[in-house]
């Protein structure tokens, strides 16, 4: 039997896709042209403020004062952002099923704007299944820094020791490992599914 009896999701390209070009793509009719928009003016270090609870108003007002051309193209961003998680993660839904039907404990841990789970969750009604999901905007304080996973720990009470931490990033990750937990980096479901398996928390089928 498993010494694992929690699991902790990341949500952002674990188990819904994120990306700005799912909503870009629909703006820009030339994609070398919607390339260079989001290296240089809607950047990834620009939408990490969102992450840390800033509002979409402010930090598109700082922007568009820097890039006042680009104006309607910076508001799209709060405005049309559910446009950018268009669809499940393949098979990771059915694996979130699976482990809450097994009776395992599941929780949410994930960098994402402030009020923007609820919105998701209407979209995709398996995140409700999660029983305490953290969001970096609500608290101020984003991953890979150690205090958005006390956080959660302090509002569970799950022991690292014995909880698995699924992330698709490496920086995240290794913040999980170096507070204790067991870690699985996310690529794709079937290597999730063959994590989960040998961890006897799901049955082979």
């Amino acid at each position: 039997m498993s010494r694992i009896d929690t699991i902790v999701f990341d949500i952002g390209n674990v188990l819904v896709r994120w990306d700005p070009r799912h909503l870009y793509r629909s703006v820009f009719a030339d994609e070398a042209e919607m390339e260079h928009f989001l290296a240089h003016v809607c950047t990834m270090d620009w939408h990490i403020e969102h992450d840390r609870g800033l509002s979409f108003a402010e930090n598109a007002a700082r922007l568009k004062a820097v890039h006042p051309d680009r104006a309607d193209l910076i508001d799209l961003w709060g405005a049309r952002y559910v446009e950018m998680t268009p669809d499940r993660v393949p098979g990771t839904a059915a694996l979130l099923h699976g482990l809450k039907a097994a009776g395992h404990a599941v929780h949410g841990l994930t960098n994402m704007p402030s009020d923007f789970f609820p919105v998701l969750a209407e979209h995709y009604p398996e995140l409700e299944l999660l029983e305490e999901t953290v969001v970096s905007g609500d608290e101020g304080v984003i991953k890979p820094d150690p205090k958005i996973y006390e956080i959660l720990i302090a509002r569970t009470g799950l022991a690292p020791a014995r909880t698995l931490f699924i992330d698709d990033s490496a920086a995240n990750v290794a913040a999980a490992a170096g507070l204790g937990f067991a870690v699985h980096r996310f690529e794709d479901a079937a290597g999730l599914q063959g994590e989960l398996r040998r961890l006897g928390l799901l049955s082979a089928e």
